[in-house]
């Protein structure tokens, strides 16, 4: 097994399950143009609850339930190949919050 560690950003997308870019939902465009510009990965969180600037509370509670819960797209990849992502993002996300923080990653792999 291999470690490899060292610095790299995070970018969190908050959007709506909703939201809709060219009649996709927007996450899932989001996962796609990462892949296509070889991003190292992302990962899709579907909220149970939660609410935005709106202030209207969203839930999967059964009696409530919500076609729109809360959406985080989670991405880690270096500066460089984030910065690749930004424009779509910019261009595609009308409704949300993005976070960007600096990590550090400790990645664990398999000698092949």
């Amino acid at each position: 097994m291999t470690k490899i560690s060292g610095q790299a950003r995070r970018i969190r997308i908050y959007i709506n399950e909703a939201s809709r870019y060219k009649g996709t939902p927007l996450y899932h465009a989001i996962v796609l143009k990462a892949k296509e510009l070889g991003l190292a990965g992302t990962t899709v969180f579907r909220g149970i609850e939660g609410f935005g600037a709106n202030s209207r509370i969203k839930t999967a509670r059964i009696l409530e339930l919500s076609h729109d819960l809360p959406i985080v797209i989670d991405i880690v990849d270096s500066i460089e190949y984030l910065d690749k992502l930004m424009p779509f993002l910019d261009q595609t996300v009308n409704e949300g919050l993005i976070t960007i923080e600096d990590i550090e990653v400790i990645k664990y792999a398999i000698k092949k």
